[in-house]
């Protein structure tokens, strides 16, 4: 996702011009996903080399929304694809998706998990 206080989510909140900034968004992502912290394989990036798409992979389907000029995102169209070939659609947007992953930033890496000595686990 976007990091809410980057240069780049600063642009497209001026493209969106709407009350709903996308750092408000990505807050209220942030906010939603904590509760996800700790389970096992969730994991969360920033990434300010293209925020203007939302992609969501599950094995082989995917959901895609490339925002649109001046459009946020609920307003752009969602593309549900399955990858059906080698190099097809689903493949490039899989790339595109694993190129901005590897360059992105943890999001909890430098906060705290929330948790207090006695909610950690023990083993």
């Amino acid at each position: 996702m976007g990091d809410p206080e980057s240069d780049v989510t600063r642009r497209r909140e001026t493209v969106e011009n709407v009350p709903l900034t996308v750092s408000t968004r990505i807050r209220i992502t942030l906010s939603e996903i904590e509760h996800l912290r700790d389970v096992p394989g969730v994991e969360a990036r920033y990434g300010d080399e293209h925020i203007a798409m939302s992609v969501f992979r599950f094995d082989s389907e995917m959901l895609v929304t490339p925002h649109l000029a001046k459009l946020v995102g609920h307003d752009s169209p969602m593309l549900h694809l399955r990858r059906h070939q080698a190099d097809g659609l689903f493949d490039r947007f899989a790339y595109h998706a694993s190129e901005l992953w590897s360059n992105g930033r943890d999001v909890w890496a430098d906060e705290p998990s929330g948790r207090t000595e006695e909610e950690a686990p023990h083993g």
